[in-house]
């Protein structure tokens, strides 16, 4: 029996199983379950040329130096290594820990300026504050 925990998946990236799914006649779920699958195998084989793509993502070796196919591979690693790591990253913490003023969206979608001294201000006050 298939054990149905609930996970949830980035907006975009259900948005592409939707469609590929159509094209395959598969479901959504079906077609983050085969993508999952195909993954799962091809991080399995430690192959030469797994070896060579492990090594280029991890920036030991040039991407030049792949064939074609392992350049492909190689970029779709690095492409979903950068948006899993950018989803995640603050540089405003960064940027205010360095004494520099952050800028941002507020829960409102108003641009708003964070200075290092813990005030803030609307940056675009036709947002911030709507005429009635």
């Amino acid at each position: 029996m298939a054990d149905d925990r609930m996970t949830r998946f980035e907006a975009g990236l259900f948005e592409a199983a939707v469609e590929e799914g159509r094209r395959e006649n598969r479901s959504a779920r079906q077609q983050l379950e085969h993508w999952t699958r195909l993954g799962r195998e091809l991080s399995a084989h430690e192959t030469g040329a797994r070896r060579r793509i492990a090594a280029a993502v991890r920036g030991e070796v040039p991407l030049s130096a792949l064939a074609t196919e392992e350049r492909l591979v190689a970029n779709a690693e690095l492409d979903v290594a950068i948006r899993e790591r950018a989803a995640t990253a603050s540089f405003g913490r960064a940027l205010l820990k360095e004494g520099v003023t952050a800028v941002a969206l507020d829960d409102n979608g108003v641009l708003v300026a964070f200075d290092p001294d813990g005030a803030s201000r609307p940056l675009d006050t036709r947002r911030a504050h709507p005429q009635g």
